[in-house]
């Protein structure tokens, strides 16, 4: 019997879970064993789950389940350097030569488990079946929006923290931009077309801000595009890569703009190819911008988590995307996990 151990989350800040009740139920129909941890911070009740039928653990107590149950969480699992014997789903951000990435194939390999990174869950035309691309996109829109509200009253965006649906996000952020005492900002969207970029424009309208939505067809010539620092927002929800134009030099911090404030969603600022290198880390949820310019103000937003302020919304998306392919985790040599494992095996052997 195939059995799925959904751990609690250890990262601050982080309430999300990548299976419903509705979705646990529907996997204990078809024969699954569903253990849920508890969890003190996970936005979703564990009453639910205990009534769709799942067991009940510890919270962090997977390090002692059976050895055949497969450890399925988002975020990463505690440094300790202990080795992993268990098949586990998560967010590993071990396969683009990140640092902590190394460390954790090793603790892998040293454990014989097994990495099924949920970010390369792909189908067989190489689509991601399950991203949180949306919800990042108005989370960071909206904070976005409260950097360049608080610059208006000559602060600077102060912490931000969760909202127990986007309903209650919009109202405060209404509230915040109707005590600027200024007129709707305009905003330009690069990636519109794509799920982040979908997500950013729509909270932005939801606000009465002015989009401008741009995609591959507006930026194929390569640059410059003045028309960005036209605008007073701009929010990138591009991921780097290869060819990725740069939208915003560092040149543009001494140029005449009208820009004042970036929400770069996509967040890839240690990139070789990043498309916004006026500033040089992530932000955080503590601190949600970096003021990179001071005559007119130009404030960075980058925070990596950003789904997380929405942790209801984004995880009954994410999980009503992801439950098809938990449903084939009985054949899980196959499809979308069989291609995941490859993958880890792949990096596993470059070590």
């Amino acid at each position: 019997m195939t059995h799925l151990w959904v751990r609690a989350e250890q990262r601050a800040n982080e309430e999300r879970v990548g299976l419903t009740p509705d979705g646990a139920a529907a996997l204990i129909a078809t024969g699954v064993e569903v253990t849920i941890e508890v969890s003190d911070t996970r936005a979703i009740p564990i009453d639910g789950y205990r009534q769709a039928g799942c067991a009940i653990a510890a919270a962090h107590s997977w390090p002692q389940a059976p050895r055949d149950a497969i450890i399925f969480g988002l975020k990463e699992l505690p440094e300790d350097g202990t080795s992993l014997p268990h098949r586990h789903i998560m967010f590993g951000h071990a396969f683009k030569g990140q640092g902590s990435g190394r460390a954790l194939l090793q603790r892998f390999k040293a454990g014989g488990g097994t990495l099924y990174d949920l970010e390369y869950l792909v189908d067989e035309d190489g689509r991601r079946v399950a991203a949180f691309g949306y919800w990042a996109g108005y989370a960071g829109a909206a904070v976005t929006l409260k950097a360049w509200a608080a610059q208006k009253n000559g602060a600077i965006c102060g912490p931000v923290g969760t909202y127990h649906s986007k309903d209650a996000l919009s109202t405060a952020l209404s509230s915040e931009l109707e005590a600027s005492g200024k007129p709707r900002p305009s905003a330009i969207v690069i990636g519109a077309l794509g799920r982040v970029g979908s997500g950013a424009a729509d909270l932005c309208e939801a606000m009465g801000v002015q989009v401008t939505r741009w995609d591959m067809a507006e930026t194929a010539s390569g640059g410059p595009f003045p028309e960005i620092l036209e605008h007073d927002l701009f929010l990138n929800c591009i991921f780097a890569r290869p060819g990725t134009p740069v939208f915003v030099p560092k040149a543009a911090l001494d140029t005449p703009r009208r820009l004042t404030a970036i929400g770069d969603i996509a967040c890839d600022p240690d990139s070789d190819y990043n498309p916004v290198p006026v500033y040089d880390r992530a932000t955080s949820w503590e601190q949600p911008v970096l003021r990179v310019a001071d005559d007119p103000a130009l404030d960075v937003m980058a925070i990596d988590n950003l789904p997380s302020m929405l942790p209801v919304e984004s995880s009954q998306d994410y999980a009503a995307q992801l439950l098809p392919s938990l449903l084939t985790l009985g054949d899980i040599n196959k499809g979308v996990w069989g291609r995941a494992e490859q993958t880890f095996r792949h990096h596993l052997d470059a070590l």
